[in-house]
């Protein structure tokens, strides 16, 4: 029987996966939380995902069925490692000025030389799919157990972003509190979600409001 999944912590807005893996460092009340903390928590996270990850490795689908999966404590000690890495290399990429959003690795080297060692470490491989019928596709495969490949998947389309054009796409969320980072996919858009949105403004809001009325007390001296 497959296990029950458990809700992650971390929020999840559609971006692309290594920066849904940075946004499991993320604020509430006041506080900076880790949603991959515990093994059971970056389980859930894989979990949470998981559709998005066995939708181009199918091998993924068993390990992440499995209660517990088999290396899990390694598997996720590399996503934590990996996630400390992508935000020091996000937080280079976008020139982030939040001291709460400051990633536990030390510096964009080495942030660059756990990203090469966890893609190494088990890398996927492509393959052709071709059905009858169906047409061809192409798919990742991942070594027994998944575990580390699921790391080394993420760490490659990591890669990916940040040596392709998707860096110049990416944000650091400056509303008031918020840690999370974001691809900015239109114009428009300057917040992670919606909420901070809302918040940035309010807070604007407050400011303009805060700035007259110390400008009418000023005048009335």
């Amino acid at each position: 029987m497959a296990p029950t999944p458990e809700p992650t912590r971390a929020p999840l807005l559609g971006e692309l996966l290594p920066v849904e893996l940075m946004n499991t460092v993320w604020a509430g009340r006041g506080h900076v939380h880790d949603a991959l903390g515990t093994d059971g928590e970056a389980v859930a996270w894989l979990r949470a995902v998981g559709p998005r990850l066995t939708e181009t490795a199918p091998g993924v689908a068993a390990w992440l069925a499995t209660d517990p999966p088999a290396d899990l404590g390694a598997t996720a000690d590399g996503l934590r490692r990996l996630r400390d890495a992508l935000r020091r290399l996000a937080a280079d990429a976008t020139q982030d000025p939040r001291p709460a959003a400051a990633s536990a690795t030390r510096d964009r080297d080495a942030a660059r030389a756990v990203l090469n060692e966890i893609v190494a470490a088990a890398p996927p491989w492509p393959a052709l799919d071709w059905p009858p019928g169906g047409e061809p596709a192409r798919t990742l495969h991942v070594a027994h157990p998944a575990g580390p490949g699921i790391a080394a998947l993420l760490a490659s389309e990591s890669i990916a972003l940040l040596a392709g054009e998707g860096r110049s796409q990416l944000r650091a969320c400056l509303a008031p509190g918020c840690v999370l980072y974001f691809a900015k996919d239109h114009n428009r858009r300057e917040w992670c979600s919606p909420g901070c949105g809302n918040r940035a403004r309010a807070a604007r809001h407050y400011q303009r409001r805060k700035s007259d009325l110390a400008g009418r007390d000023g005048g009335n001296v």
